[in-house]
C-alpha cells in the first residue's frame, strides 16, 4: 500500500498563507483595509473613523502588520499606516495580499466613512493653509531649511525642457507654484499657464511674479484641483515642486493630474525622500516626513501614469530630493 504524504514546500506555503486569511478575516479589519487604499493613516485617526478606543484600533493593526496586510510608517513621533509598497508577483503569499486588496477595492466606501475620511483632509489642509498665512512673507527663507530652491527646479527645469524638443505641449499646470519662480520655466514652453494653489497669501506672490516677469499667458486660480476637474480643463504638463508633503492626501494629487492630462502629458513631481527630521513638521509646515520613492509610483500607477526617467539629489544637510517623470499613455491608461 502507498503512503501519501504532502510535500514540506506545500505545508510551508498553507502555513504562510493561514496568518493573511485569518486577519482578514474580520469585517472591521477589511474596513481598514478599504480606507488605506491611498491614504495613509494615524492609528488615533483611524480610531476616529471607526469610533472605537486606541487601544483596540492598536490591536487590529498589530496583528494585520504581522500578517503583511498593513506596514507602518513613522512620521516624526507618531506611526501611520499604508499598504505594503513591495509586494512581489511570483511570491504567493504576496499574491494572495494582492488578492484581499483588490476584493475590499470593488466595494465602495459607505457614504459615512467617506465624510470622516474627507474630515481629516480638510482638518490636514487646515493646518497646512494656517502655515504658508504665516509664513507667507518668509516662504523662501523657511523652505530653504531643507532645499534651496534652484537645486530641485533646475533639474526640472531641464527635465521639462528636454522633454519639450519631441513633445507639442501647449498648456501647463502647476499645482502649488509657491512665489511663482518656476513659472517663467513653463510660461516660455506653452501657450497658457495654469498656476493653483489654495493659499491667497501665497497666490498674491505668484502675481507679483508674473507682474515683474511679464508672464501674460498665466492664470492664477485660488482653488484645488477639484475646482479644475469641475470646469472640464485639460492640459499636456502638470507640475508639483516640492509640494506633495504639504497636501493632505498625496495620492489624490496623481489620481486628479491623470485625470487632467492629454494622452501624451507628463507629470512632474518633485518631492522629499523619505525622511527623520521632524523639526520640518514646525519649521516648514510639512504634513508628511518625505516619500519612498516605491510610494510614488504606486500612487502613479494606481492612477493610470507610467513612470518614466528619475533623478535623486542629495543634500549636505542629510535630506534627498527626488526628481520623477510620469506618463499617461494609452498603454498605462
Amino acid at each position: 500500500m502507498t503512503s501519501m504524504t504532502t510535500p514540506a514546500t506545500d505545508l510551508s506555503s498553507v502555513d504562510a498563507l493561514a496568518p493573511i486569511f485569518k486577519a482578514s478575516g474580520d469585517p472591521l479589519r477589511l474596513e481598514i483595509l478599504r480606507v488605506l487604499r491611498r491614504d495613509t493613516f494615524g492609528v488615533l485617526e483611524l480610531s476616529q473613523l471607526f469610533e472605537m478606543r486606541q487601544s483596540g484600533m492598536s490591536h487590529h493593526l498589530k496583528v494585520m502588520h504581522k500578517a503583511g496586510l498593513l506596514e507602518p510608517q513613522r512620521e516624526g513621533n507618531a506611526i501611520f499606516y499604508r499598504r505594503p509598497l513591495n509586494l512581489e508577483s511570483d511570491k504567493l503569499t504576496d499574491q494572495t495580499i494582492r488578492q484581499v486588496f483588490q476584493s475590499v477595492d470593488r466595494i465602495p466606501l459607505p457614504e459615512h466613512l467617506q465624510e470622516k475620511i474627507e474630515a481629516i483632509r480638510n482638518q490636514r489642509a487646515d493646518q497646512s493653509q494656517a502655515f504658508f498665512s504665516r509664513y507667507a512673507e518668509k516662504f523662501r527663507e523657511q523652505q530653504e531649511l531643507i532645499a534651496a530652491f534652484d537645486l530641485y527646479a533646475e533639474p526640472v527645469a531641464n527635465l521639462i525642457r528636454n522633454r519639450s524638443e519631441r513633445h507639442d505641449w501647449k498648456t501647463a499646470l502647476e499645482i502649488g507654484p509657491g512665489e511663482g519662480a518656476f513659472l517663467p520655466v513653463l510660461s516660455k514652453i506653452c501657450n497658457h499657464v495654469v498656476a493653483l494653489d489654495n493659499s491667497r497669501d501665497m497666490l498674491a506672490k505668484a502675481t507679483r511674479t508674473c507682474i515683474e516677469e511679464r508672464l501674460n499667458n498665466v492664470d492664477l486660480i485660488e482653488g484645488v484641483t477639484d475646482n479644475l476637474l469641475a470646469r472640464g480643463d485639460d492640459f499636456d504638463l502638470v507640475v508639483a515642486n516640492m509640494v506633495l508633503h504639504h497636501v493632505p492626501s498625496p495620492a489624490d494629487i496623481f489620481l486628479d493630474a491623470s485625470a487632467l492630462m492629454n494622452t501624451g502629458g507628463c507629470l512632474f513631481v518633485s518631492d522629499l525622500c523619505s525622511h527623520d527630521q521632524d523639526w520640518a513638521k514646525e519649521a516648514c509646515g510639512d504634513l508628511w516626513l518625505g516619500f519612498e520613492p516605491e510610494e510614488l509610483t504606486s500612487w502613479a500607477t494606481d492612477a493610470g501614469l507610467a513612470a518614466g526617467e528619475s533623478l535623486f539629489i542629495g543634500l549636505r544637510n542629510g535630506f534627498q530630493v527626488q526628481v520623477r517623470e510620469f506618463w499617461k499613455t494609452a498603454e498605462s491608461t
